[in-house]
């Protein structure tokens, strides 16, 4: 699936009532055309990276934290992002939690998500006609073990220190805006976006199958911590540390039967 493109001007993020009767290429119109580009980068620098602290998206924009302020409350005020207390796992620090400003759903469907409703008919039809939910797993797991080739050769030629980097990588090429980051006693595989969060919300089985592939590719349990779909910010998956030699047994085993 092809990568997310860039916030569409079609109304989700509005003009905010500048310039609107100024007559094409006055200086008015520079200045807000220049204001919804820049808002656009504040929504989708929140789409790559997840849910955000002003100084944060401060700090990748090379923005003031004013001017971040400003764009933010706009974009809250046309539903595109929301506040919210950013979520701590393990243990919670002293102070007051941070606050983080995350896409709503109305601000995902501003990027190309296409074909939610036909894809989601199509499972239920398949629920409904072809064996319940024992043939939207089928599906599920069939269509995830497809695009689990590239997955799979990306991995193979890393490092196994870099492989859960490699994942990130070759997930971003299918849209998912993926990173990978150290965590205690393994690592963090973070999905900043995911093209079929609407159908996933009403058939997880896509979320499931896609945890499973993740495993046998990586040669060892994997545990899905959170997911867009479910209404996180994030999709998170944490990934234990595993020897060479486990990763290497569990991951030919995983390409003579893939999912």
């Amino acid at each position: 699936m092809p990568a997310p493109k860039e916030l569409r001007n079609n109304g989700v993020v509005k003009n905010v009532g500048e310039a609107r009767e100024t007559p094409t290429g006055t200086p008015q119109e520079e200045i807000a055309t220049g204001e919804r580009s820049t808002r656009n980068r504040v929504a989708r620098s929140i789409l790559d990276h997840g849910p955000s602290t002003v100084a944060e998206l401060a700090a990748r924009l090379r923005l003031t934290q004013a001017a971040v302020r400003r764009h933010l409350d706009a974009l809250v005020a046309d539903d595109v992002v929301q506040a919210r207390e950013q979520r701590v796992y393990g243990a919670r620090t002293r102070g007051r939690p941070a606050k983080v400003f995350a896409l709503t759903d109305c601000g995902r469907d501003a990027f190309d998500q296409s074909y939610d409703k036909l894809a989601a008919d199509a499972l239920r039809w398949i629920q409904d006609r072809l064996g319940g939910d024992e043939a939207v797993v089928a599906f599920a797991r069939a269509r995830i073990a497809e695009q689990a080739a590239g997955y799979r050769r990306a991995i193979e030629a890393a490092a196994p220190e870099e492989r859960t980097e490699a994942l990130a990588k070759a997930l971003s090429a299918d849209g998912y805006a993926a990173t990978a980051r150290s965590a205690p006693v393994g690592e963090q595989l973070c999905q900043h976006h995911c093209p079929v969060a609407h159908v996933a919300e009403k058939f997880p089985q896509l979320c499931e199958a896609e945890t499973e592939i993740f495993s046998q590719l990586l040669g060892t349990h994997v545990q899905r911590l959170a997911t867009i779909a479910h209404g996180d910010g994030v999709c998170t998956t944490f990934i234990p540390r595993v020897s060479t030699a486990t990763h290497n047994a569990s991951a030919s085993t995983a390409g003579r039967n893939p999912a």
